[in-house]
Order: structure tokens, then sequence, then C-alpha cells
């Protein structure tokens, strides 16, 4: 065998070699950009279902708080109102409306 045909045989040999491993290496890279589409596309969703389940909270949080501040105005307006200032004054403090004489008119 001469030098030619052992060169061109060993070319033949390790160039079906490289041909393989190329073809390997692509499908290596194919499935790791597979592989990194899918968990980008699994995280999204699972963070979507996160902000979802935290906007539903922080929104029956807000109508718990409209519905707490609708309360106390009413008990703000009920405490201001002049029969409960007059049942406090009476009641809790002792006094009563001045009689005639006790009244003095200024000038």
């Amino acid at each position: 065998m001469t030098i030619l045909t052992r060169t061109l045989k060993q070319k033949i040999y390790f160039g079906d070699r490289e041909s393989a491993r190329v073809k390997y290496s692509s499908l290596i890279a194919v499935v790791a950009i597979l592989l990194a589409a899918s968990l980008l596309f699994v995280w999204s969703h699972v963070r979507t279902t996160e902000l979802k389940y935290q906007i539903a909270k922080e929104i029956s949080l807000r109508e718990s708080l409209l519905e707490e501040n609708r309360k106390l105005k009413v008990e703000i307006a009920s405490l201001k109102s002049p029969q409960h200032l007059e049942r406090i004054a009476r009641e809790r403090l002792g006094m009563t409306y001045p009689e005639r004489d006790q009244v003095i008119f200024l000038k």
C-alpha cells in the first residue's frame, strides 16, 4: 500500500468520524436550544400564575379595606351627629341646658 492510498483511507475513515461528530454536536445544540426554550416557556407561565394569584389577593385586600373605610365613615358621621353629642353631654358629663337667668347676652 502506498502512502497516498493509506492517507486517503485515513481521511475517509476520520472524515466519517468528523461528520458524525458534527451531527452529534448539531443534535446536542438543537436539544439544548429546545430545552432552554421549554424552560423559558414554563417559567413564564409559572410567573404569570403567581402574578394572577397576587393580583387576586391584592384586589381582595382592597375590597376589604374599602368596606372598612365605608364603615368608619358611617361611624364618624354618627359620632358627629348632634343627637349623639347631646346624649354624651347629658349622660357622661352631666350637662344640662342653662336656665333663662344663667344666660348673659353680650352686645
